[in-house]
C-alpha cells in the first residue's frame, strides 16, 4: 500500500484554528464531512501482553491507527499453541487466513486474506493452548484512515528533500581517481591530528550536489570504500557495521531501494565482499525510514517508519479535518519478513507531549508531533524511544509495550539536574552500566546556543537524572536534524554532527583526537566507528598515462575499492597481455596509488597485483594499455 510523505519541520506556539465550513453544504453537514476519525485511543498506554501476559499482540489493543494490510502479530509462545478462533471487521465481515509461523519459534502472524477497511473496528479471538490448558483472549482494534493515499514517496522526515537529479559538481568538492574515474565522493577535510581509537569510519553523505553513498573512511581520514548510488537523487543514512548471523556486515537505510520488483525505501545487510545478502522492508504496507536499522541478538530487526492519517486535532488546538504523522516501530523477522510486533507512538503518548505545533499543519502537512528517531535495546530487554518532537525518550516494557518511564519533555519521570535537560535530540542509547547518551540537537527551531554531546546517570530509586559529561564542538556547530553519539575505546566519543557535517572523536577530558567536516551543504545522518575487514568480490583497478613529450615512462594507478588488506602493489608489464613481468613494486598510498614506470611506452601494456603486509596475493586485475598523455 502506498503511503503519503510526512516532511515535516517545527511549527510554531500553540492557537485554536476553526475550520472553514464547505461551501453550499449546511453547516452541520459541513462540520459533518470536514471531521476527521480521531486518531488516540480512548485510554492510553495500554498493556500488549494478553492471555494471561503470555503472548504480545499487535495491532495493539484499543489502538486506532492500524494498517489496513495489517498482519495480526502473537509474539511469546510457539505457533503450535495458537489457535484463531475468528477474525472479524466491522465492515467487511469474517477474515479467512493463515497462521505463518517465526523462525525464532517464538510466536506467529495470522495473515489474512484481504485488506480491512479504513475507519473498521476489527475483533480477534484466539486461544493459548498448552496442553490439557485452553486460555481464550480477545481484543479490538481501528484501521486508520490514510492521510492523502495513493502518494507512493516514501516518509523520511527530519532530513532535506532529495533533489530529482544531482547537477554537477565542482571539482574542489569531490575526490576523483584514474583507476576508478566513475567514483566522486565528497571530500572530508581532516584537522591535523592523530586518532587513537581503532576502527575506521561509516558515513553516508547526501544533500550536497554530487554522488550520494555509503563511505568508509580509514582512521586518517582517507577513503577505503564508497558505493555511488543511482539514479541520480539515491540516497543512503544509518551506514554501519552490526552482525548478522554471527559474522560481521555492513547495514544501511536506502531510498529508492529498486530491487525485487520494487522501488521503495528499505534496508540493505551486505557481507565483507560488499556483496547484498539481504534486503529488509518493512511489513504491514508500510516503508521503513531511514531513523534506525538495528539488528539484535535474535536476528531480528527494529525498524522506524512514518505514515501520515487522517486525524481530528481539535482537542489540541489544531483543525478537525487535520492528519498526524503516525510515527512508529516495527521488529522484523528476518528470515521471513514477518512483523513480530509493533508499536505506536500514537498509543502511548498523548499529542498534548509535542512541543511542535498542530496549528497550521493541514492533511498536506501532517502534524508531527512525536518524530521517532531512535531505538536501542537496553540491558534488561526493554527498547529506550527516542522522541525528537517531545523532548524526551521513553523505556517501553518490551512484553506489554508500556512506557515504564519517560527522560526529559514536559512529563518526566526524573528529576532533572542541571544540563540535563534536552531539546529536539537524537540518539538516545543506553551505556553498560546504565547511562544515556543524546546527541542534543537544540534546534530546530534553535533553542539553544549550540549542539552537543551528553551522558546522563539515572537513579531509578530516587528518580534523578545526573549530568555525566558534555561536549560543544570548539567551532560552534548548530544541527537543525540529524547526529549521534557512539562510546569507543576507554570512553572516548564519536560525535556525528548531523546537518553540520562534521564528525568529531574526543577522549574523557574532551580532548580532540580527531575532526572531520563535509564540504558545505552535505551532511550525513549518522557517524560510526568500528573494525572492518573488507574483501571485494570485484578486482582490483587500473589505469596508465605514458608521460607527455619527449619524457620517457608512465605512471601506473592502482586502486581496490572496498580492500582493507593492502599493503603494496605490484606492477606487471609487458609488450601484450600474455607477455607481462614484474617491473615494479610500491607501497600502498590512499584510495589510489600512483606509481612511476620508467621503462613504460605508451601502447604498451600493464597489470596490478595487491599485496597484503606478508606478501601474499590478494587480487589481480586485466592488463590494461598505458594511454598516451
Amino acid at each position: 500500500m502506498a503511503h503519503r510523505a510526512a516532511v515535516l519541520g517545527a511549527l510554531a506556539a500553540l492557537s485554536v484554528a476553526l475550520p472553514a465550513l464547505s461551501a453550499g453544504l449546511p453547516a452541520a453537514q459541513a462540520a459533518s464531512a470536514s471531521v476527521a476519525p480521531s486518531c488516540v485511543p480512548a485510554h492510553l498506554n495500554v498493556s500488549a501482553a494478553l492471555a494471561g501476559k503470555r503472548v504480545t499482540v499487535s495491532p495493539e489493543p484499543d489502538s486506532m491507527d492500524a494498517s489496513a494490510t495489517t498482519q495480526i502479530s502473537f509474539l511469546g509462545v510457539p505457533a503450535s499453541q495458537l489457535v484463531i478462533v475468528r477474525v472479524s471487521g466491522s465492515r467487511t465481515g469474517v477474515h479467512q487466513g493463515r497462521l505463518a509461523a517465526y523462525s525464532q519459534g517464538d510466536g506467529a502472524s495470522f495473515l489474512p486474506s484481504h485488506a480491512f477497511a479504513g475507519g473498521e473496528l476489527v475483533t480477534v479471538h484466539a486461544e493459548l493452548r498448552e496442553g490439557a490448558n485452553t486460555t481464550p483472549f480477545a481484543w479490538h482494534f481501528t484501521v486508520a484512515e490514510l492521510d492523502n493515499p495513493g502518494s507512493s514517496s516514501a516518509a523520511v522526515v527530519g532530513v532535506a528533500k532529495n533533489p530529482n537529479a544531482a547537477p554537477t559538481v565542482a571539482p574542489k568538492e569531490y575526490q576523483s581517481f584514474h583507476s576508478r574515474p566513475e567514483l566522486r565522493p565528497p571530500d572530508v577535510t581532516v584537522s591535523p591530528g592523530e586518532r587513537n581509537a581503532t576502527g575506521d569510519l561509516f558515513i553516508a553523505p547526501y544533500a550536497g550536489i554530487g554522488q550520494y553513498g555509503p563511505m568508509i573512511l580509514n582512521q586518517h581520514g582517507e577513503l577505503i570504500w564508497f558505493k555511488a548510488l543511482g539514479p541520480a537523487g539515491t540516497r543512503a543514512g544509518n551506514f554501519r557495521v552490526q552482525e548478522y548471523e554471527g559474522k560481521p556486515v555492513l547495514t544501511w537505510w536506502q531510498d529508492p531501494l529498486i530491487a525485487d520488483g520494487s522501488r521503495t525505501s528499505g534496508d540493505v545487510i551486505a557481507n565483507s565482499a560488499y556483496q547484498t545478502i539481504a534486503i529488509v522492508r518493512a511489513g504491514n504496507g508500510y516503508q521503513p525510514d531511514l531513523h534506525e536499522f538495528q539488528i539484535t541478538s535474535q536476528d531480528s530487526a527494529l525498524i522506524t517508519v512514518y505514515d501520515a492519517i487522517d486525524c481530528n486535532l481539535s482537542s489540541v488546538g489544531g483543525p478537525s479535518d487535520g492528519a498526524v504523522a503516525d510515527t512508529l516501530f516495527q521488529e522484523i523477522d528476518l528470515k521471513t519478513g514477518l512483523v513480530t510486533y509493533e508499536w505506536h507512538s500514537l498509543d502511548h503518548v498523548p499529542l498534548t507531549n509535542s512541543y511542535s505545533s498542530p496549528t497550521t499543519t493541514s492533511q498536506h502537512e501532517p502534524f508531527d508531533y512525536f518524530h521517532i528517531n531512535s531505538l536501542d535495546v537496553e540491558q534488561n530487554g526493554d527498547v529506550l524511544v527516542d522522541s525528537r518532537n517531545t523532548w524526551a525518550a521513553y523505556d517501553v516494557d518490551a512484553k506489554t509495550g508500556q512506557v515504564r518511564w519517560e527522560l526529559g519533555g514536559r512529563h518526566s519521570s526524573f528529576k532533572q539536574g542541571p544540563g540535563t535537560a534536552t531539546a529536539w535530540q537524537h540518539d538516545a542509547v543506553q551505556l553498560q552500566e546504565g547511562e544515556i547518551t543524546f546527541f542534543d540537537n537544540g534546534a530546530s527551531p534553535q533553542v539553544q546556543p549550540q549542539s552537543r554531546a551528553i551522558e546522563i546517570a539515572l537513579d531509578t530509586q530516587d528518580m534523578t537524572a545526573t549530568l555525566v559529561r558534555s561536549y560543544e564542538h570548539k567551532t560552534p556547530l548548530v544541527a537543525d536534524s540529524q547526529g549521534n553519539v557512539q562510546v569507543t575505546g576507554e570512553d572516548d566519543w564519536m560525535v556525528g554532527w548531523g546537518q553540520a557535517g562534521y564528525l568529531s572523536e574526543i577522549n574523557a577530558a574532551g580532548q580532540v583526537l580527531f575532526n572531520a567536516h563535509l564540504p558545505p551543504n552535505w551532511e550525513s545522518y549518522r557517524a560510526f566507528v568500528a573494525p572492518w575487514s573488507g574483501q571485494p568480490a570485484s578486482p582490483p583497478a587500473v589505469a596508465a598515462i605514458a608521460a607527455s613529450g619527449a619524457h620517457a615512462g608512465a605512471t601506473v594507478y592502482a586502486s581496490w575499492n572496498g580492500a582493507t588488506e593492502v599493503a603494496s602493489w605490484e606492477v606487471l608489464a609487458g609488450a601484450s597481455p600474455t607477455s607481462l613481468k614484474p617491473a615494479e613494486n610500491a607501497p600502498k598510498t590512499g584510495f589510489e596509488t600512483a606509481i612511476p614506470l620508467a621503462a613504460a611506452r605508451a601502447g604498451s601494456y600493464v597489470a596490478v597485483q595487491a599485496l597484503n603486509a606478508a606478501g601474499t596475493l590478494l587480487g589481480t586485475c586485466s592488463a590494461v594499455k598505458i594511454s598516451g598523455a
